[in-house]
């Protein structure tokens, strides 16, 4: 198919040629710190810095002594974020009681730690707890938790009763949960939602975005209809989003991310634009979290550079990318001229992500990927950096 967007600026940009590295990180072995109490306390601290050093305390002290400890602390402190800290810690140690300790989480008065356990059930989904989340989703009214168990439920979409329930809350309520419900749908691949997704994305309104990419998403060709008439009767500010669904379909995707990268270096350029912007950095993100390194440098081409206003969306979608896609992005960290400049703006988009879980699972990958890789070899390398950079 090819694209019929409105016309921008090819303002040009190149990756910048210079082969830099970092320092070279210390990265320890799992080690038993005696100071490892002290730390479990300081995970609520007000400080961020103070938290952020207690985290790394916990990450690097052996699994046999910091996950008893991490256990107690999620049972009996009397800090409620101390105990989210600790469950969320505990979630990148892929301890064998993790599941039983998420499938009692679930029925927690901390909200915070409902979401942690639910989000860990999208990834690790148990048929058996199908009937709670049903039961859960009529009283959880928490706008942290509910995104996260419709999510848990995508994860179960072959079975009947998720996709009665799914389809029942994808066009009911609030749009903020709507747009969670449409986005899972898309992330999960649920074609069997296609016909509802189809519904919405031809209506004008918030929500068509949503759908056109989860349409995208769903690798089913019978959206390319339903996208090319978007691309001729959507508003100007969808058209980044409807090209980047195009191009998750597999049509023409060459046209339709250039298309992309040219739309992002115009709006970078140009005052005005943000919302456009905006859209171009979150395509653009969607399809390089798929493996799509031409994608992803396009981000890192205007957004190493970029200053804010600018710079935030798209360091927020390069980091959306790192936490989708771990293994990935190390591989493109591992391909990119500007490493330095790849990894501030890797740590700039964490710090707007505060998806806490997320960034966990993606710790956990670069340190298991820091472990696999051979001494001295480039992946190695590219750990050790995201390690130094990321201070975790």
């Amino acid at each position: 198919m090819e694209p019929n967007h409105w016309n921008v600026r090819n303002l040009g940009g190149l990756l910048l040629a210079a082969s830099l590295s970092l320092g070279a990180v210390q990265t320890p072995a799992p080690s038993s710190d005696p100071d490892l109490p002290t730390a479990i306390s300081q995970l609520g601290n007000l400080d961020y810095a103070t938290r952020m050093r207690a985290s790394r305390v916990v990450r690097r002290t052996s699994p046999a002594v910091a996950v008893p400890a991490l256990l107690q602390a999620i049972e009996e402190h009397d800090d409620g974020y101390v105990r989210y800290r600790a469950l969320v810690l505990l979630s990148g140690f892929n301890q064998p009681q993790i599941g039983d300790v998420m499938r009692q989480r679930v029925y927690d008065p901390n909200d915070r730690l409902r979401e942690v356990a639910y989000a860990w059930f999208e990834e690790h989904p148990d048929v058996a707890v199908l009937p709670a989340f049903v039961e859960a989703l009529d009283r959880e009214t928490s706008e942290f938790v509910r995104p996260a168990l419709i999510r848990a439920l995508a994860a179960f979409g072959r079975e009947p009763k998720a996709q009665q329930i799914l389809l029942r809350e994808v066009n009911r309520g609030q749009d903020f949960f709507r747009s969670g419900v449409i986005e899972a749908l898309g992330d999960h691949k649920a074609v069997w939602a296609f016909d509802a997704l189809a519904a919405i994305a031809q209506l004008d309104g918030p929500l068509q975005d949503d759908a056109a990419l989860a349409i995208g998403k769903l690798g089913d060709r019978r959206g390319l209809a339903i996208l090319a008439s978007l691309q001729r009767s959507a508003p100007r500010t969808a058209q980044p989003t409807v090209a980047a669904a195009i191009c998750l379909l597999g049509s023409n995707c060459g046209a339709h991310r250039g298309f992309l990268a040219r739309t992002l270096t115009f709006a970078e350029d140009t005052s005005g634009f943000q919302e456009l912007l905006r859209g171009a950095a979150a395509g653009l993100g969607a399809i390089a979290a798929t493996g799509d390194l031409d994608a992803a440098q396009a981000l890192l081409e205007v957004g190493i550079p970029s200053q804010d206003p600018a710079r935030a969306p798209i360091a927020l979608a390069w980091a959306t990318v790192a936490v989708r896609n771990p293994s990935f992005a190390l591989a493109a960290l591992e391909k990119t001229p500007d490493r330095p400049g790849a990894l501030s703006l890797l740590a700039e988009g964490f710090d707007m992500l505060e998806e806490d879980y997320a960034e966990e699972q993606f710790f956990a990958a670069v340190r298991k990927a820091y472990w696999a890789a051979p001494a001295g070899s480039g992946a190695r390398g590219v750990a050790e950096d995201v390690i130094g950079k990321l201070e975790f």
